[in-house]
């Protein structure tokens, strides 16, 4: 009675627009002061002091700290000339076919994808450059935007992505090989989405095309070169063993710093306070969700919700692969009513118990969390891609909805590649670290 409470009150507040971290926290908070909620013998000062316990052990983690990085590492890209020069680069090679400036938005976001590890980051650094250029060059604005957010969800898969450092953080699984675990599957989505993107375009005579030249392809890699290089000294360092993922979310800070204020010279040094308070606005509401989940997901641990989830599970008899698409299913619906973040620090800690009936590896697990949760990012009514897509584009969610349809479709298809598929997301972290 007291789960079905817990998460009836959270869902009314964020029905009623409370913001996400005060609807986790406070239906725990209110629950466990409540008389007969514990038995008589603990006292009211005592709870007070374990709600005050899970809200400090929340976020006391070095691993945490890469949140913050990594979201000031993708805001100085969004206005250092990072993203356009990718953008040219992939158009230079890819230019010449139908549909060819939203195929170079997917490439440069794959590559944009290795420094960031937030899709929103991501979509809006790419969507600022090539919306405005593809609407001029025909595409329709509201495919425009639904390629880009497409793109961007894959900020999350391809390493170093936010949410695995915090499904790493909640399950104690290493973040090292989470990371090398979502390198084939983001590679998977983004060369879909691209024969997508190119498909519709050849079909319906969307854009411009451009002639193929080695000379137009060397110029653009040239001023593309330093760009390209943060991914490969940031993952290669994680996945190296080299650095932390913690040191390789300041590595990515500083490296893209250098390559702003000093190669590229397209970001002032007065810029960055702001960019700093923006981007550190955003990590501390990630942060405040990660505080008030440990409160909820405590009282949910003191009810017994994991023995209850077992009970229930064994009832259903499902063979093991039954189990995981029904997982799979579960976790598609949460992500397109709730946001990411909440949705993986409630769900994961009850669900990743599963895995011994799933028979799937925690790593494979860990992953197709993650593009669950990347793929809730492109459907309403809390995508965040498409909000911040819509907001560039300036077209409704309605028919950014409506274009994101097939790419959303092609990404499910993807997921159960992933699932059914285990080698997809095992070879490289068997090859790198067992």
């Amino acid at each position: 009675m007291i789960i079905v409470l817990l998460f009836g009150l959270m869902f009314l507040l964020m029905a009623l627009g409370l913001p996400v971290a005060l609807s986790i926290g406070l239906p725990a908070i209110g629950l466990i002061i409540t008389p007969g909620v514990f038995p008589d013998s603990v006292t009211l000062a005592a709870l007070g002091q374990t709600v005050v316990q899970q809200l400090f052990s929340g976020v006391d983690s070095f691993d945490l700290l890469a949140v913050p990085l990594f979201m000031i590492a993708g805001a100085i890209m969004e206005v250092g000339g990072i993203s356009r020069r990718l953008i040219d680069f992939c158009n230079s090679l890819v230019g010449w076919a139908p549909g060819g400036l939203a195929a170079a938005a997917i490439g440069a976001s794959i590559i944009i994808a290795g420094i960031s590890g937030s899709a929103a980051a991501d979509t809006a650094a790419i969507g600022a450059v090539v919306i405005p250029t593809m609407v001029r060059q025909g595409y329709p604005p509201a495919f425009a935007a639904a390629v880009v957010a497409a793109g961007g969800a894959i900020g999350i898969i391809i390493p170093p992505s936010i949410p695995m450092i915090l499904f790493g953080f909640m399950t104690n699984i290493s973040t090292s090989q989470l990371f090398a675990g979502g390198i084939l599957v983001g590679a998977l989505l983004g060369f879909s989405f691209m024969a997508v993107a190119v498909f519709i375009s050849w079909r319906k005579g969307y854009g411009e095309r451009q002639p193929f030249t080695w000379r137009q392809v060397g110029a653009t890699g040239r001023a593309a070169l330093w760009s390209m290089g943060a991914p490969v000294i940031v993952l290669g360092g994680i996945l190296g063993g080299i650095v932390t993922v913690t040191e390789g979310a300041a590595l990515a800070v500083f490296y893209a710093l250098l390559v702003g204020t000093v190669i590229n010279r397209e970001l002032s040094w007065r810029e960055l306070p702001g960019l700093v308070i923006r981007s550190q606005a955003t990590a501390g509401s990630i942060l405040f969700i990660i505080a008030m989940a440990k409160v909820f997901g405590w009282l949910l641990a003191m009810q017994q919700s994991a023995q209850l989830l077992n009970t229930f599970v064994n009832s259903l008899a499902l063979p093991p692969i039954g189990l995981l698409l029904l997982v799979m299913l579960l976790l598609l619906i949460i992500g397109c009513v709730m946001e990411t973040t909440a949705a993986l620090l409630l769900v994961v800690p009850v669900l990743a118990l599963l895995t011994p009936q799933m028979q799937v590896d925690p790593v494979q697990f860990g992953v197709l969390v993650v593009v669950n949760l990347a793929i809730g990012m492109l459907t309403p009514p809390v995508g965040i891609c498409l909000f911040v897509s819509c907001g560039i584009a300036q077209v409704s969610l309605g028919k950014i909805s409506r274009a994101i349809a097939p790419l959303v479709l092609v990404s499910m298809v993807d997921l159960i590649i992933a699932a059914l598929w285990p080698p997809l997301t095992m070879w490289l972290p068997t090859l790198l670290y067992r």
